[in-house]
C-alpha cells in the first residue's frame, strides 16, 4: 500500500473512532445524566393511565327495594390525534368516494377494502403538498354522518369538536343508550370514520325519580355525591377506582401486548334507608293534591316512627326528577329540614306539657282565658273568640293564645325556654342529611317577645324538629335522635355501620306524655280545631298551626299571608306514627286560611292511608266515632 492510501485509511479511522467517541459520550449523558428528562417524556408520550370506574354503591329503602343504582351507558370521545393523522383520516375520504360510485354495491367486503387502501394511496400522493386538504375532508364527512343520530345539528357537533385543537381526547357526548351506541359503532366501521371511539361510563339511575328527590340527592357526572343522602353518605357509596396503564404508539394506538400494570376498583357499599318508598308515595300524591286544592306555594310532609326517630316519608313541594334534574336550581330546597317559619299554635305543646310535667297544673286546671283579649302589661294577647275559664286539655282543644301564655307564665320564662330546648327546638336534629336548619330559639328576655313565644310567634322552626317534638309526646316522653340511615352493608351482606334507636334526652314522664295524648286527641273531636283531620276507624291526635308570614325584606308581618300546619299522631293511645304537614302561603279562597281547614285534611287523608299500608288495627267503630263528631 502507498503512502497515500495509508493515510487516506488512517484519516478515515481517526474520523470514525471521533464520531463514534462522540456518540458514546452522548449515549453516557443522555443515560447518566440526562436520564430523568428523558423517562419523564417517554412516560407522557407513550404511557396511559385508563381509569377503571368502581360501582357506586346501591340506595335501598327499608323493604329493600331500590332506591338509586348505577347503570352503563357509552361515551362518545373524540381522538384529536387520529383526525390530524393523515394516513388514517384518508380511510374515510376514500370510503365516502368510493360510496358514491354505482360498483360499491355490487363489490364484497374484501373488495371493497381492497379498493380503499388503493384510493388512500392515490389521495395521499396526490395531496402530499397540502395534506390538510384530507383532514378538513375526513372532517366535514365525521360531521355529516354522526350529527343526526346524536340528535345535533352539524354546527352544534362541530363546536363539541373543533379542529383546531390538536391532542388529546374530548367527551363529546355522555349517556348514550346502548342500542343507540351499537347502532353508532357499525356506521363508524362501515363508513371508515377514524378519531371516534366509545367508553363504558357508569350514570346513576332512580326507579321513582320523583319520590323524596331532596332527601336522595343525585351525583354529579364524576359520580360524586352532590345533595341529600348521596353527598352525606358518599364515603361509603363512591368505592374507590381501579386502574389500567397502557402502553401506545406514536399515533395514540394501544399496544395490547404492552399492559404495564392493572389495579381492580373496589365497589362502594350499600345503604339501606329508613324511607319507605310505599309510603313516601302516599305523602306525595296527597301533597300533590292537597297543595293543588288549596293552591299552596311550597310545602312539605314529615312521617316518622315516634319510637324510634326512624323517617319513614320526607316529600316537599317545589321538586325535581332524579334522573332528569332539569330544575335543581329552582327546586332543590329541602322544605322540611332547610326552610324555618313560625309554628304558631303547634308550639303550644311547649307551655302546656312543661306545666303539667312540673305538677303546676292538672289536665283540668281551670285557666282564665278573658273575653278574646287580655292586657297584661303594655301589650295584648288576642284569642279568635271569648273562651273565659277554659281547662288545661280545652286550651288546646281550641287553641287559646291567652291560655297558652297564661301557661308559660305559671311555668317561668327559664322553665319555658328549658323545655323547648329539651324538645330539640333551636338546634339541629344532626340527621344524616346535608343543611340541615337550626331554626330560632332566643331568651330576650323581654316581656313582650315572650307572650309571642308561648303561641309560636317570634321564633322559627322546622317541619322536622315538629315531627320530632310531637313524637316525644307520642312515645312517652322521650326525645329520639331522627334518622334516615338503617346501615351500610358489602355485597356480601356483612353489615358495615348501623344505626340504632338513640334517645337524646327525656322531655316529660310517661303520665305527662299521656295527659297531653289525651289532651290533643281533643282538637281532632268535635269542639275542636281540627275535626277535618279525624280518620274513620281511628283515634287521631294533633295541634293545628296558623302563622302569619314574616316579611323579610321590610320586616313585620304580611296581612293575608300564612303558613298553615297540623302535627298529628295515630292512633292517638298508642301511635304507630306521628305526620307533620305544613303548607306555605295557601292561596285558596274556597276556605279559611287555617291549619285546620288546609293543612288538616291533607293528613287525614295521608293518615287513612298510612294506617292501611301499616295494616293498624282500627281502635273505635266508625259510626261511634261520626256520633262523636
Amino acid at each position: 500500500m502507498d503512502k497515500s492510501a495509508q493515510r487516506r485509511c488512517i484519516t478515515l479511522c481517526l474520523v470514525l473512532i471521533a464520531g463514534l467517541s462522540a456518540l458514546s459520550g452522548r449515549l453516557v449523558y443522555l443515560q447518566v445524566f440526562d436520564r430523568a428528562r428523558y423517562a419523564k417524556s417517554a412516560e407522557n408520550s407513550y404511557m396511559r393511565k385508563e381509569v377503571i370506574q368502581a360501582n357506586r354503591g346501591v340506595l335501598l329503602d327499608r323493604n329493600e327495594e331500590v332506591i338509586g343504582h348505577s347503570i352503563i351507558s357509552k361515551s362518545v370521545v373524540v381522538d384529536f390525534n387520529h383526525l390530524h393523522e393523515v394516513a388514517h383520516v384518508a380511510k374515510g375520504v376514500a370510503c365516502k368516494q368510493l360510496r358514491q360510485t354505482p360498483e360499491w354495491h355490487q363489490w364484497a367486503a374484501d373488495k371493497r377494502r381492497v379498493k380503499i387502501n388503493s384510493r388512500v394511496l392515490s389521495l395521499v400522493n396526490e395531496h402530499k403538498d397540502n395534506p390538510k386538504v384530507l383532514v378538513d375532508a375526513h372532517y366535514e364527512y365525521l360531521v355529516s354522518e354522526l350529527a343526526r343520530p346524536l340528535g345535533l345539528t352539524q354546527e352544534e357537533l362541530k363546536k363539541k369538536i373543533p379542529l383546531t385543537r390538536r391532542g388529546g381526547e374530548k367527551v363529546v357526548y355522555q349517556g348514550l343508550p346502548s342500542e343507540l351506541a351499537v347502532r353508532l359503532k357499525d356506521l363508524i366501521r362501515d363508513r371508515r370514520i377514524k378519531g371516534v371511539f366509545f367508553r363504558e361510563e357508569k350514570r346513576r339511575w332512580y326507579p321513582a325519580p320523583e319520590l323524596a328527590s331532596h332527601l336522595i340527592g343525585y351525583t354529579n357526572r364524576d359520580g360524586q355525591g352532590m345533595a341529600g343522602v348521596e353527598k352525606s353518605l358518599n364515603d361509603y357509596l363512591e368505592g374507590i377506582n381501579g386502574y389500567e396503564v397502557e402502553m401506545r404508539d406514536i399515533r395514540g394506538n394501544v399496544m395490547p401486548s404492552n399492559k404495564e400494570s392493572f389495579f381492580p376498583p373496589k365497589n362502594g357499599l350499600n345503604v339501606q334507608l329508613t324511607l319507605d318508598l310505599g309510603l313516601q308515595a302516599i305523602c306525595s300524591e296527597e301533597l300533590d293534591r292537597g297543595m293543588e286544592e288549596f293552591k299552596g306555594v311550597k310545602g312539605c310532609v314529615v312521617l316518622m316512627e315516634p319510637n324510634t326517630g326512624e323517617i319513614l316519608a320526607m316529600s316537599n313541594r317545589p321538586h325535581f326528577n332524579l334522573n332528569q334534574r332539569d330544575k335543581v336550581a329552582e327546586n332543590g330546597f329541602n322544605y322540611a329540614l332547610q326552610a324555618t317559619y313560625e309554628p304558631g299554635s303547634t308550639f303550644k305543646i311547649i307551655s302546656s306539657s312543661g306545666a303539667l310535667n312540673e305538677g303546676i297544673v292538672t289536665p283540668d286546671t281551670e285557666i282564665f282565658c278573658h273575653w278574646a283579649s287580655f292586657r297584661p302589661g303594655r301589650f295584648t294577647v288576642k284569642d279568635h273568640h271569648p273562651y273565659g275559664d277554659l281547662p288545661v286539655w280545652k286550651v288546646l282543644q281550641k287553641s287559646s293564645n291567652i291560655g297558652a301564655y297564661k301557661l308559660g307564665l305559671m311555668l317561668g320564662p327559664e322553665k319555658f325556654f328549658e323545655y323547648a330546648q329539651k324538645f330539640g327546638f333551636g338546634r339541629k336534629t344532626e340527621v344524616q342529611l346535608a343543611g340541615e336548619s337550626s331554626g330560632i330559639l332566643r331568651n330576650t328576655g323581654n316581656a313582650v317577645d315572650f307572650s309571642t313565644n308561648t303561641y309560636g310567634y317570634g321564633i322559627s322552626v322546622t317541619p322536622l324538629q315538629v315531627a320530632n317534638a310531637y313524637c316525644a309526646i307520642a312515645n312517652g316522653g322521650e326525645l329520639m335522635k331522627p334518622y334516615i340511615v338503617r346501615n351500610v352493608t358489602t355485597n356480601s351482606g356483612d353489615i358495615i355501620a348501623e344505626n340504632k334507636p338513640t334517645v337524646v334526652n327525656r322531655v316529660l314522664s310517661e303520665r305527662t306524655a299521656e295527659q297531653m295524648r289525651m289532651a290533643l286527641k281533643t282538637v281532632v273531636e268535635t269542639g275542636g280545631t281540627a275535626t277535618r283531620a279525624a280518620v274513620p276507624g281511628f283515634t287521631a291526635g294533633g295541634k293545628t298551626g296558623t302563622a302569619l308570614k314574616h316579611d323579610s325584606v321590610k320586616g313585620g308581618y304580611i296581612a293575608g299571608r300564612y303558613t298553615v300546619s297540623f302535627a298529628g299522631m295515630l292512633p292517638a293511645e298508642k301511635p304507630a306514627f306521628v305526620c307533620v304537614v305544613v303548607i306555605d302561603d295557601p292561596q285558596t279562597t274556597e276556605v279559611k286560611r287555617y291549619g285546620g281547614t288546609v293543612a288538616a285534611p291533607i293528613w287525614q287523608k295521608i293518615s287513612e292511608r298510612v294506617a292501611t299500608h301499616m295494616n293498624l288495627s282500627p281502635t273505635e267503630e266508625i259510626s261511634q266515632q261520626l256520633t262523636k263528631n
